[in-house]
């Protein structure tokens, strides 16, 4: 299993960190071998923060070990998709083959989520087509030349591309949650029918929100479709989306987290839904946590520092304190 973490992007915009810090922090994880990814959240009008791809940009010039990708790109439907293609393109060539381009349909539900679809000239429930349709015009222009395209949203004669993405092919990941932000379901990765596309359509698979058992059930639903579509899934990657909070007082260890998440995504959350979220307090608690994970077949786990205090401490006591344990366990006296 494989570590990595998800940068508070939004959390400039909120105060919560700085350009400096944010881009401090990455440096951190990238000269640290206990990680291999970095990720960066994405939105348009709704909870809005950093263009993730602007920012990946920014990464990929100041690393050159590292995964980097978007966790998850809200706005996907929303962009323009044959630029998007020539944009992410240029991004994979300038990080020399890193990318982890992880998509959703965003819109988690109410009105600014609407909003932000009518800004861009669409129904909110256009959304999922869109973001399949978009899959298929990236893949399109990153492996032909010249060949039309003819889609639902969009459609072009025979154009060529350049430059193409280093990586052939060049992964989209799907995005899952059951519960999207307002609950968790931690028995499922995703609605069986979301799972089973993924399997179908996607190089990879990202959820959150999950328990260990969870995560197992729902990964098999996505393997098992992608072989009944006639899909070599043996290198299908994934990561579960995390967050996590260290601190010797179990108590304040979550009341920081709320205080971060209610305020990252403009919630309320109960301690139900941060516990299906994340896991917050003592080293060993988190360590037992991440490790109940091990097995289920989870490649990698991405964790977000949900404090309103400083991240870099936050980090330090992850790999010190934690990650060093959760495969190879700590010696109990």
């Amino acid at each position: 299993m494989q570590f990595g973490i998800t940068l508070s992007n939004r959390g400039i915009l909120l105060g919560l960190t700085t350009v400096p810090k944010l881009l401090a922090l990455a440096d951190a994880v990238e000269a640290n071998p206990l990680f291999d990814n970095l990720w960066a959240g994405d939105a348009l009008f709704a909870n809005q923060r950093l263009d993730a791809l602007t920012l990946l940009a920014a990464l990929a010039g100041r690393t050159s070990r590292v995964t980097l990708g978007t966790a998850c790109m809200g706005s996907f439907a929303l962009r323009e998709p044959r630029a998007f293609a020539y944009e992410w393109a240029s991004l994979d060539v300038i990080s020399g083959g890193r990318t982890r381009l992880s998509v959703c349909a965003g819109g988690g539900g109410g009105g600014a989520w609407d909003k932000e679809s009518r800004a861009m000239g669409f129904p909110s429930t256009e959304r999922r087509a869109r973001m399949i349709e978009n899959m298929a015009v990236l893949r399109h222009l990153w492996t032909t030349d010249e060949t039309p395209f003819e889609g639902r949203f969009t459609r072009f004669e025979g154009i060529n591309l350049l430059p193409k993405p280093i990586q052939s092919p060049c992964p989209i990941w799907l995005t899952t949650n059951a519960g999207r932000l307002g609950n968790g379901q931690p028995d499922a990765g995703g609605s069986s029918f979301a799972l089973k596309r993924v399997g179908r359509l996607a190089d990879g698979w990202m959820t959150h929100s999950v328990s260990p058992e969870g995560f197992a059930q729902s990964l098999d639903i996505v393997l098992q479709a992608g072989r009944d579509a006639g899909r070599d899934m043996t290198d299908f990657d994934n990561v579960l989306c995390h967050h996590i909070n260290i601190n010797d007082d179990a108590d304040a260890a979550l009341a920081d987290a709320k205080g971060y998440l209610d305020g990252y995504y403009g919630a309320n959350y109960t301690p139900e839904r941060l516990r299906a979220w994340g896991v917050y307090g003592p080293p060993a608690r988190c360590i037992a946590n991440l490790r109940g994970f091990l097995g289920t077949g989870c490649r990698r786990i991405t964790v977000r520092l949900a404090t309103q205090g400083d991240a870099m401490t936050q980090l330090r006591r992850l790999t010190d304190e934690v990650l060093p344990f959760v495969v190879t366990p700590p010696a109990t006296a």
